[in-house]
C-alpha cells in the first residue's frame, strides 16, 4: 500500500514525456505547494511504477500519451499496480467522454494543458488526495465488520478465493474453521447487549492473536466468527488451528466486575487444489460447526464425506421443497381425537405431509426444520391453517352434531409476523368456521421464553374464541409461573410418558402431575401416542380428557376421514 505523507508536505509525480510540459507543471506545482513540496517527474509508464514503489507519493499526475501506455491504458495499469495511489489525469484532450471514462478508470480528477495554472493544480492534487482517502474509507467500511473491525463476510471470501487460487498452483492445503460462541444469547440476555458487544470485541481480538501469517480472521456477524488459514499440510494443521482458537477463547473474561466462559463450537473444513469455490469451503465449514453443537456443542468437527453427502441431500431438499407448494405436493392429514368419557369423535389434528416425488410420502420431521431455517414455513404455515380450516368446515357441515374442532400446529415464526391474527380470522371467516372449532398448538419452548408480542396475540386470539393448546407438554422446561401468565386452554401429554404406562412407575407420577397441575389451572389435558387398551384404560383412569393415537386411528388422508365419518 502506497501513503503519502501529509498535503501540507507532498511528493508529486509528475508522469509526462513532453520536457518542456514537465517542467511547467513542475513549477505550477512548486508555485502553488511551495518550497515544502517535493516534485520528481518520469517520462514513462514504467518509469512511474518504479517510482511509486521506492518513494511514498502522495499523488500522480498523469498524462495520457506515453511511449509505453497510451489514452485511459496508463491510468488502468497505473491503478492496477497502485490501487489506492490518487490520480490526476493531464491531458491535451478536451474531449467530455474522455475525461468521464478517466474517472470512470479510477482517476479522481481530469486537467486539460493549456488551461491550468498553479492555483488550479494545487487544488486537483488536494481535492484527488481527499476524494481517494473517502473512496478508501468507505472500501473499508463497506468490507469490515462496524463493531470489531475484523473482515466480514464478502473479504474473507475474496481472500479466500485467492488462497485457493495459491493452492492450486502450489499444491498446498487451506482451512476455513467456522467458530461459534455456545450459548452466547444467555450473556447477551443477561448482562445487556451492550456487554455483549464488548465480549464479542475481546473474543475477535484473542482470535487474531491466534493467526499466523497469511492467515485471516473475520466475524461472519452475531458470534459467529470465520478464519482462514491459508497454509495447511493436513487434518492436523487444521485440528491444532481450532484447539488454539478454542483453548483462547476458554480463558475467562472480564466485563467490569463479572467473570464470564465461554465454549466453542468450532467446523473445520479443508480446501485443495480440486475445491472449486470459497463460499462451498465455508458452507461445509459451517455444517460441521453445527453438527459440533448438536453433538453437545464445546468441540470441533471436521466436514467429511458422510457430512457432504448430508448436505448435498439438504441442498436438494430445500431446493424441492421451495417448489413443492407451487406444484401441490405439501398434504395434510388428520388424526383423530377422542372424548375418554363417552368415545365420541372430538375432532382432529392436522398434521402435515409431503408427497416428495422421488422419495414418497415424508412426516414432517424431515422437512418442517428445514422449512423454519428457510423461512418457507410462512408460506406453508398459512396454506396449512386455510386446509385445515377448509376440512373442518366441511366435516362439521356433515355432522354437525359432533361439533367438531381442528387442531393446528404453529410455528414461532408464524407468529412473529405481524398481522397474524388477522390472518386467523379471515381464515375462519372465509370459511365460515367458528372461532371455538379451531385449536392452535404451540410447544414448551414457547411457553418458556415469555414472549411478549407472542403472548399478546394469544391473548388476543383467546378473546376471539380459538383455543391454546401446548403441545408434547413434560418434555421441556416450561416453569409453572409462565405457564401461569400464558393463555392456554389444553395441555397436551406428550407420547414418551403415554407409552411407558403400565411399564413405568415414573411415567404415570409424571402424567398424574400433569392432570393435576392442569385441573388446578383450569386447563383440559389431552393424551398423545396411546396404542394400547391399557395405557387408554390407564390416562382415562388418572383424568385425561381426550386421547389420541394409533389405538384409535393413525393420521388419516382426507378421504378416509370422510368414511370414518360415515
Amino acid at each position: 500500500m502506497t501513503r503519502g505523507p501529509a498535503v501540507t508536505s507532498p511528493h508529486v509525480l509528475v508522469v509526462e514525456d513532453n520536457p518542456a510540459d514537465a517542467r511547467f507543471v513542475e513549477e505550477l506545482l512548486r508555485m502553488g505547494m511551495g518550497s515544502d513540496a517535493e516534485v520528481a517527474t518520469v517520462d514513462t509508464l514504467n518509469d512511474a511504477s518504479a517510482h511509486v514503489a521506492r518513494h511514498p507519493v502522495t499523488c500522480v499526475l498523469l498524462d495520457l500519451s506515453l511511449p509505453d501506455a497510451h489514452g485511459l491504458e496508463a491510468v488502468e495499469l497505473l491503478r492496477a499496480a497502485e490501487p489506492q495511489l490518487p490520480i490526476v489525469v493531464l491531458s491535451g484532450d478536451d474531449d467530455e467522454d474522455t475525461a468521464l471514462r478517466a474517472v470512470q478508470s479510477g482517476a479522481q480528477d481530469y486537467l486539460l494543458k493549456g488551461r491550468v495554472d498553479e492555483v488550479l493544480v494545487t487544488r486537483a492534487v488536494r481535492y484527488a488526495v481527499e476524494r481517494k482517502r473517502a473512496e478508501l474509507e468507505l472500501l473499508r467500511l463497506a468490507l469490515h465488520d462496524s463493531l470489531t473491525g475484523l473482515p466480514n463476510r464478502a473479504l474473507f471470501l475474496d481472500r479466500l478465493e485467492v488462497a485457493l487460487a495459491r493452492a492450486r498452483r502450489s499444491g498446498e492445503g487451506v482451512a476455513v474453521l467456522i467458530v461459534d460462541l455456545d450459548r452466547f444469547k444467555t450473556i447477551n440476555d443477561s448482562l445487556g447487549h451492550q456487554a455483549g458487544d464488548r465480549l464479542v470485541t475481546m473474543v475477535a481480538a484473542r482470535l487474531a492473536e491466534q493467526l499466523q501469517p497469511g492467515d485471516t480472521v473475520a466475524r461472519f456477524g452475531g458470534d459467529e466468527f470465520a478464519m482462514l488459514c491459508a497454509s495447511v499440510e493436513g487434518i492436523d494443521d487444521a485440528v491444532v488451528a481450532a484447539e488454539r482458537a478454542a483453548t483462547a477463547i476458554a480463558a475467562p473474561f472480564m466485563l467490569g466486575e463479572t467473570e464470564v466462559f465461554l465454549t466453542t463450537s468450532i467446523g473445520i473444513a479443508l480446501g485443495d487444489a480440486t475445491r472449486q469455490s470459497a463460499a462451498a469451503l465455508v458452507r461445509d465449514a459451517d455444517a460441521a460447526m453445527h453438527r459440533a453443537k448438536e453433538r453437545g456443542r464445546s468441540r470441533h468437527v471436521l466436514f467429511d464425506d458422510v457430512m457432504r453427502i448430508a448436505a448435498l441431500r439438504r441442498l436438494e431438499t430445500e431446493n424441492a421443497l421451495h417448489r413443492a407448494l407451487q406444484r401441490a405436493e405439501i398434504r395434510l392429514h388428520f388424526q383423530p381425537e377422542y372424548s375418554l368419557t363417552d368415545g365420541r369423535l372430538t375432532g382432529f389434528e392436522a398434521l402435515v405431509r409431503w408427497e416428495h416425488p422421488h422419495r414418497g410420502m415424508l412426516g414432517p420431521g424431515e422437512f418442517i426444520p428445514l422449512a423454519e431455517e428457510t423461512g418457507l414455513i410462512l408460506a406453508m404455515g398459512e396454506w396449512i391453517l386455510d386446509d385445515a380450516v377448509r376440512h373442518i368446515a366441511r366435516w362439521r357441515g356433515e355432522r354437525p352434531a359432533y361439533d367438531l374442532v381442528m387442531a393446528v400446529n404453529l410455528s414461532a415464526r408464524q407468529l412473529a409476523v405481524a398481522g397474524f391474527v388477522d390472518t386467523v380470522r379471515a381464515t375462519l371467516a372465509r370459511h365460515g368456521v367458528p372461532p371455538s372449532a379451531l385449536v392452535l398448538e404451540i410447544t414448551e419452548s414457547l411457553v418458556v421464553a415469555e414472549d411478549e408480542i407472542t403472548r399478546r396475540a394469544f391473548i388476543e386470539l383467546r378473546d376471539f374464541g380459538v383455543r391454546i393448546a401446548v403441545d408434547d407438554f413434560g418434555t421441556g422446561y416450561a416453569s409453572l409461573a409462565a405457564l401461569k401468565r400464558f393463555p392456554a386452554d389444553i395441555l397436551k401429554v406428550d407420547r414418551a410418558f403415554v407409552m411407558g404406562l403400565g411399564t413405568d412407575s415414573a411415567d404415570e407420577a409424571i402424567v398424574t402431575a400433569v392432570v393435576t397441575l392442569a385441573r388446578a389451572l383450569g386447563l383440559d389435558v389431552v393424551a398423545e401416542g396411546v396404542e394400547r387398551p391399557d395405557q387408554r384404560d390407564t390416562v382415562a383412569r388418572l383424568g385425561c380428557d381426550v386421547a389420541q393415537g394409533y389405538l384409535f386411528a393413525p393420521a388419516l388422508p382426507p378421504d378416509a376421514i370422510a368414511d370414518l365419518l360415515h
